[in-house]
């Protein structure tokens, strides 16, 4: 009797261990994985829309845990939709968290060279028809200086920046002070604390990590930057 119920109880913790690593399809833009089964604990990535994701834990109705990579998380069952048990051991291939991945981006380079050529071909033109009228000469020369500095600062020169940006908005990072050329100072609010990291800029985007999240912050102007993904907002430079 007492060996029927031993192995009644190791089938039956078996079937729910089974049945706790399911396979779901994430139906929101982007699930929040947070670090507990609380609504208001840290949000430490997400998982991108269509993605499928292995629930460790589905004993709480509202909050499953699911594995991502080098970590384990709780995301809002709602946004979940079943889809497969999953195998015994999950592949190394697993979808998790999503760090962006900007490719290098060239065509800012090629405008400018196609605009260098076309300038090159205008002043030739206008030196060899119009070298008596002088003032003419001037004034396209002007310009076409102004337009070839304009594409220069545009689509060549490194972008920086500097000093205190803060959001008014209810969003998890509420300010980036940037100390120097790679390094910045932002401020947490869910974990109220700062902490300091290195910083690259790529284009018009700045990229840093916060131990396994990437955050994106695009530049619309010396004033302006825009936070993309969980870092979502709007910082002005203070």
């Amino acid at each position: 009797m007492i060996r029927n119920l031993f192995l009644l109880g190791t089938l039956l913790m078996l079937s729910l261990s089974i049945s706790a690593q399911d396979m779901y399809r994430v139906k929101a833009d982007k699930l929040n994985v947070r670090a507990t089964n609380d609504p208001k604990a840290k949000v430490i990535g997400f998982i991108p829309q269509n993605e499928n994701v292995m629930v460790l834990d589905s004993t709480d109705a509202k909050y499953f845990k699911v594995k991502v990579k080098n970590a384990e998380g709780w995301v809002s069952s709602v946004f979940l939709e079943k889809i497969a048990t999953a195998p015994s051991k999950p592949t190394q291939t697993q979808p998790v968290i999503v760090t962006p991945k900007a490719e290098k981006d060239y065509s800012g380079i090629i405008f400018f060279s196609i605009v260098a050529i076309a300038s090159l071909g205008i002043l030739f033109f206008t030196f060899k028809y119009l070298y008596s009228n002088k003032i003419l000469i001037s004034i396209v020369s002007i310009l076409v200086l102004a337009v070839g500095y304009f594409c220069y600062v545009t689509f060549i020169k490194e972008k920086t920046v500097s000093g205190l940006f803060n959001s008014d908005s209810d969003t998890q990072y509420q300010s980036f002070d940037f100390k120097s050329k790679n390094l910045v100072e932002v401020k947490d609010s869910y974990a109220d604390s700062t902490f300091t990291t290195n910083y690259k800029i790529d284009g018009d985007v700045i990229k840093l990590k916060q131990q396994e999240n990437t955050i994106l912050l695009m530049i619309r102007d010396e004033h302006t930057l825009i936070g993309e993904g969980f870092t979502k907002g709007v910082y002005q430079k203070k």
